[in-house]
């Protein structure tokens, strides 16, 4: 068959519309049609109508009856730390005390207990724990992931866990991001010396592009982690190099960072839970994706980043999970969007345009990735759901039916197939 056909959909949200990021007000404008159909051909969309136009396909297509359910463009989870060893189950008790997270990490918890787990680690032991996450992920309705490395903190494990997700990146169906996160925790032997360990990084970094193993560059800004200064040294010197820009910005304290990301030219600026009126301005000016986590906040039960007043500012934002060991172990996309919307109050047209077009942006793939209009890859979810309000209404189960990545099935009625 040459055509693969998708017809009687109950609703297809395609968000077709402007290029780019989706900003302020446009963010709520997902176009939605009903009684849709949509063709595929190489494993791309080639066109997207309503009513029967499908017909004059049938003689050479493959016909899916999508029996009156809710279809959207592939999840995009544009912030996750994928690969990394263990679990921090332990820290539950801690945290219910009231620890804070910076509390844990002084105590040398936190992220140094995953950097040592993660050190000893082999690469077949990151590797298969990472395939069983990202099973998960597709479980969910995801099909393109950002993983960051970070837990390593010297060159071989950073180089080990970019090279986990490089290799899961051919051999699964989800499409991988690498993003190097050496730059997420200062080392106690350079506690006294962090000039030695910006240097370190650097030369990590010189090394990465050398093997072509990461496409975007990250920092932990935050009180206690790296400074203003620090970020804006080690960002800059990334971007001479090539990489594509990115912090974690204003997620504990209010430090700026923010409107340092958009002064760098940073591609997404994320968590922003203490962000200040003043820095989305230039979050909007700078047309920086405001990448939100809100099941970091529900995890730590902190403050969730003030989504209305950004997209009022103007602002695109992007959800994601942030799945990681430590603040948010939760491969669940369809909770990220729930979340968002009852306890950050995104309308259901923000929230999806946030987790597939935004998102895509965040990553640098919005020319293929994000919405369902001809030329994109035909990555799309079926849902067995009437329509977009019922997926986040009905919270805390797995809607998802089918999976599709690139016109290829992945998930059949909640299986996995192919993988």
């Amino acid at each position: 068959m040459r055509y693969i056909v998708v017809k009687n959909i109950g609703e297809l949200v395609t968000l077709k519309g402007s290029k780019g990021l989706r900003t302020g007000k446009d963010m709520n404008e997902a176009q939605i049609l009903k009684n849709a159909y949509f063709v595929v051909e190489n494993g791309k969309f080639t066109e997207v109508g309503t009513g029967l136009g499908y017909q004059k396909y049938q003689a050479s297509a493959l016909i899916i009856d999508a029996q009156g359910k809710l279809i959207t463009p592939g999840l995009i989870d544009s912030h996750t730390h994928l690969v990394h060893a263990g679990s921090r189950e332990h820290e539950l008790a801690m945290k219910l005390a009231g620890y804070t997270y910076l509390d844990i990490l002084k105590q040398g918890g936190g992220i140094f207990d995953t950097v040592a787990q993660t050190t000893q680690a082999s690469f077949n032991d990151l590797l298969n724990q990472s395939q069983k996450t990202l099973n998960r992920m597709l479980l969910h309705g995801t099909t393109v992931v950002e993983a960051k490395s970070g837990y390593g903190l010297e060159l071989s494990t950073e180089l080990k866990q970019l090279e986990v997700a490089k290799t899961l990146d051919q051999r699964h169906p989800i499409k991988i991001i690498n993003t190097f996160m050496g730059a997420h925790a200062i080392p106690p032997q350079y506690k006294d010396n962090r000039p030695k360990f910006i240097a370190l990084l650097k030369e990590m970094i010189k090394e990465i592009k050398k093997q072509n193993l990461a496409k975007f560059c990250d920092v932990f800004c935050e009180d206690g982690v790296f400074s203003l200064e620090e970020t804006r040294e080690f960002l800059t010197f990334a971007k001479s190099l090539g990489y594509g820009i990115k912090m974690h910005a204003d997620e504990i304290v209010s430090m700026g960072g923010a409107s340092l990301a958009q002064e760098l030219g940073c591609i997404s600026a994320d968590h922003l839970m203490a962000t200040k009126e003043s820095d989305m301005d230039q979050l909007a000016k700078g047309r920086v994706v405001a990448n939100l986590l809100p099941l970091t906040s529900f995890y730590l039960n902190s403050n969730y980043a003030n989504a209305r007043l950004m997209i009022k500012k103007g602002c695109g934002v992007a959800i994601a999970t942030d799945y990681n060991p430590g603040s948010s172990p939760c491969e669940n996309l369809q909770l990220a969007m729930q979340v968002a919307c009852l306890k950050m109050k995104m309308t259901p047209k923000e929230v999806i345009t946030a987790t597939t077009i935004n998102a895509a942006v965040s990553l640098g793939l919005d020319e293929t990735k994000g919405t369902i209009e001809g030329g994109k890859d035909a990555d799309f979810v079926i849902f067995d759901c009437p329509n977009l309000d019922y997926l986040i209404y009905r919270f805390g189960i797995n809607h998802v039916e089918d999976v599709y990545i690139g016109g290829k099935q992945v998930v059949s009625q909640g299986r996995i197939i192919g993988v």
